[in-house]
């Protein structure tokens, strides 16, 4: 048996956790430079505010209902996640963490599920501040399929469980083929064009069909449904192939000093996140653009591509060449809105192939990056970090609703008179 357990409304969960006076208050989070709703209280969803809605839209509704507005603090939900994942993982060796808020226990062997799984969610939701639901079932696609009506049924008091062909049945017939995990948009329009509305239609289909037309892969969601496993536990998350770090400006950038320091600090978190993989990178890709929302301005978009000489993952390679590729690029006159650094040809860091004119010494560069990771380790922001990515960061993220960083800053900690 496969469960999935998910956190309700993470991000907002995250925000009331050190706030009980938050509790029943409608709560909106806003994406980066504080644009639209990408996380909801159930406050706020019956009150019908939109996933995706720009904020400045919504100002009437957030003053008349006493909505609590907040920036993203992932620094906060990433450390809030990681005491999830924690406790989640200390009642099952098998453990596959999906997203920062999901994740998939394998309950194989476990006896007594009905109480086992009220004691993980009970506990979870306890020793965190987090309220989860865990649906459970003999699929994984199943079991998200619970999972979603342990969420909304208050019945279920967070746990529902598919365990016969009855319950299976049902609950195909109450759930809508476009919630089925795996089917996609024009998937979904596909099926429907079939007479296919709900995940118990797509089970009658004839397993020829689904083949013919959704490939391997809708065949594997249709036997899925059918109460046949086929998507295994992944309890190490694949490396990556290619990394990409890019973020908005606060503000607008004109000056190519500034832009240098972006690039750097982007470039910088690309070598921090290969290290972490233990890979190395042997191509880099940086990208600048203006604002193409703003047509009363003169519209910049270029890239640059190179290619490094040898695969690594020091920081003071990759920021070398990211800023050789700005210089590329850059052009003055311009506001910029977006910078960014991708880094693709990922390979492993062992047997790194080097040439007869490789002057760089690797060895102290592996020295020094495991000296800086272990220094910035535990931090909200980084400690050691090279000169050209600056102190002020002018251009940094606008986050004017930030809350505190409760759990990973030692002046956020919150104080008891």
């Amino acid at each position: 048996m496969f469960a999935l357990v998910d956190c309700n409304n993470f991000y907002a969960s995250c925000e009331r956790v050190f706030r009980p006076d938050l509790r029943n208050v409608p709560i909106v989070v806003l994406s980066n430079n504080d644009g639209c709703v990408i996380a909801r209280s159930n406050e706020s969803k019956k009150l019908g505010i939109k996933m995706g809605v720009p904020a400045y839209q919504i100002k009437e509704e957030i003053k008349r209902h006493g909505i609590k507005v907040f920036s993203s603090n992932y620094t906060l939900y990433g450390d809030m996640s990681n005491r999830v994942m924690t406790i989640l993982s200390s009642f099952t060796p098998n453990i596959e963490i999906y997203s920062i808020d999901e994740a998939f226990l394998d309950l194989s062997g476990f006896s007594n599920l009905k109480e086992y799984s009220k004691h993980i969610v009970d506990t979870t939701t306890k020793w965190t501040g987090i309220p989860v639901s865990m649906g459970v079932a003999p699929t994984k696609t199943l079991a998200k399929i619970a999972n979603k009506f342990a969420k909304k049924y208050k019945k279920y008091e967070g746990v529902c469980i598919i365990d016969t062909d009855e319950k299976r049945i049902k609950a195909l017939q109450k759930t809508e083929i476009g919630d089925v995990w795996g089917i996609g948009h024009r998937t979904e329009k596909k099926l429907k064009l079939q007479g296919v509305n709900t995940a118990y239609d797509f089970t009658q289909m004839h397993r020829s069909w689904v083949r013919k037309y959704m490939t391997v892969v809708g065949e594997r969601t249709w036997l899925e449904l059918q109460g046949e496993s086929c998507i295994s536990m992944e309890e190490k998350q694949p490396d990556k192939k290619q990394i990409c770090t890019s973020r908005a400006f606060g503000k607008t950038v004109t000056e190519l000093e500034q832009m240098r320091e972006a690039v750097a600090y982007y470039a910088s978190l690309c070598s921090e996140k290969l290290r972490d993989q233990k890979s190395c990178a042997a191509s880099i890709l940086v990208f600048i653009h203006t604002n193409n929302f703003r047509e009363d301005l003169p519209q910049y978009f270029r890239n640059s591509v190179i290619e490094l000489p040898v695969p690594t993952n020091s920081t003071l390679e990759i920021t070398k060449y990211a800023l050789e590729a700005l210089g590329n690029i850059f052009k003055p006159g311009y506001q910029y809105k977006k910078a960014g650094v991708i880094i693709t040809e990922i390979v492993p860091d062992t047997g790194i192939q080097t040439h007869l004119f490789d002057t760089v010494d690797r060895d102290k560069h592996n020295r020094l990056m495991k000296v800086v990771d272990n220094l910035n380790k535990g931090f909200t922001r980084n400690v050691l970090n090279l000169a050209i990515q600056g102190t002020n960061k002018t251009w940094t993220l606008r986050r004017e609703l930030l809350s505190p960083c409760y759990t990973t800053k030692l002046s956020d900690v919150i104080r008891l008179k």
